[in-house]
């Protein structure tokens, strides 16, 4: 038993060590976005007087607020409809069986871990002619289709795990194969969905090197883009920068802690049977 303690000890003080050095550099990032100006060189962490004025800064700049703006709104679009389009996919894969149902599978996950700035030189040209270049469907589509494999791998494990006998049920009892579909499949998976969605909202809203080549214009620059942009124009100015940096973070904070609760029972999905 002593020995049992103190392994979980040991582990314990590891995971608290690991937690620190992670936790370390945002606690920096806040702490200098709420130093004056004048104090921010001034090498201590904790600032000597509290200050907001690097907050007041950048949202008195345009092209922050744009890039706010259009960084959730490309993401929550993208996100939405890849999740949407995965989930459907899915359930054909899960229960449906057709030719190359594997190969597809095979492909989708193939695509999920090919390096997407593979092809931005080709979706830069395709997109100039196409009247895409610089817009946000010019990189909706992109995200979308990078961020639909892994969503529709991960989605039909889930459904296959689901006893088909549910949605016979749903159906003897006059559902169509939608129907029970929307009102029986739907209901369970929303665990893993809200894994899904947050995963795929994260990995668009902080995608960099696609959009800044496939956008150009200041008012539709992305918070990635934006915020190197907004730091070469104000000569990089690190106070300033660190609160963009600080609020960048929140979307992505707001949208994991609303859906903690379902992310919490995605993540532990199949971990118990009963």
């Amino acid at each position: 038993m002593a020995h049992t303690r103190g392994k979980i000890a040991q582990w314990a003080g590891i995971d608290l060590v690991v937690l620190v050095l992670a936790l370390f550099p945002v606690f920096w990032l806040l702490m200098l976005s709420l130093k004056s100006p004048a104090t921010v060189s001034d090498g201590r962490l904790i600032p000597s007087s509290w200050s907001f004025e690097n907050f007041k800064s950048i949202f008195q700049q345009d092209i922050f607020t744009r890039a706010l703006v259009n960084s959730i709104g490309i993401a929550l679009i993208s996100t939405v409809i890849a999740v949407v389009l995965a989930s459907m996919a899915a359930y054909a894969i899960a229960r449906l069986d057709f030719p190359g149902k594997r190969l597809m599978l095979g492909a989708a996950l193939a695509l999920a871990i090919f390096p997407p700035i593979a092809i931005v030189g080709p979706l830069f040209n395709m997109w100039r002619n196409l009247g895409l270049y610089d817009t946000w469907p010019g990189l909706i589509i992109p995200y979308m289709t990078f961020t639909l494999p892994l969503a529709i791998y991960t989605l039909s494990a889930f459904f296959r795990e689901i006893p088909w006998e549910l949605e016979q049920a749903a159906q003897v009892d006059g559902a169509t194969p939608f129907q029970a579909f929307r009102r029986v499949l739907l209901p369970m998976a929303v665990p893993i969905l809200a894994v899904v969605f947050i995963l795929a909202f994260i990995s668009c809203i902080i995608e960099y090197p696609i959009a800044s080549i496939l956008l150009q214009t200041e008012d539709r620059l992305t918070l990635a883009v934006g915020s190197r942009q907004y730091l070469y124009e104000q000569h990089y100015m690190w106070g300033d920068f660190a609160a963009a940096a600080v609020l960048s973070g929140l979307p992505i904070t707001a949208v994991f802690l609303l859906a903690q609760r379902w992310m919490v029972s995605g993540l532990t999905a199949g971990g118990l049977k009963g």
